[in-house]
């Protein structure tokens, strides 16, 4: 029974935690406690400086791409614009051209118009003039059959 007895004192000294042993595992848990708290702020502070650098980047990204389109919309302006300048000068180039045509164009139908008025000028005289010749002719054979003596 002593045996018996002094198997069990052993066995519970071996499995019973002493007040060292708690106060042991305790600081053990507090610095485990203290060590994790540190390296969650560790990664919160990493955190926080890889979201700050993100916001940085997706910034300087954001004003790149801003000034890259401001750039090409400027571009596009420009090259639009010297389109349009070109069409205003071609549509003006063209426009003239077609007021030299219509200009030639009048200038030559008011050439043929006096042309045919001075040909039937002529040919109105010439028929003024047959016609008078004409009536003359009556005119004088008329009053010579007045004037000749009755045979």
């Amino acid at each position: 029974a002593e045996t018996l007895a002094e198997e069990q004192i052993a066995f519970l000294n071996a499995n019973l935690a002493t007040k060292s042993d708690i106060a042991r595992i305790e600081a053990g848990m507090e610095a485990l406690r203290q060590e994790t708290k540190a390296e969650i702020d560790a990664l919160r502070q990493e955190t926080q400086g890889g979201m700050e650098a993100l916001r940085q980047e997706t910034k300087a990204e954001i004003d790149a791409l801003r000034q890259e389109t401001q750039g090409g919309m400027e571009a596009l302006r420009q090259e639009t614009k010297a389109e349009i300048d070109a069409l205003r000068q071609e549509t003006q180039g063209g426009m003239e051209a077609l007021r030299q045509e219509t200009k030639s164009g009048i200038e030559a139908l008011r050439l043929e118009t006096m042309a045919k008025i001075e040909e039937a000028k002529g040919t109105l005289i010439k028929w003024v003039l047959g016609a008078m010749v004409a009536q003359t002719t009556i005119i004088l054979a008329v009053v010579s059959m007045l004037m000749s003596p009755p045979a």
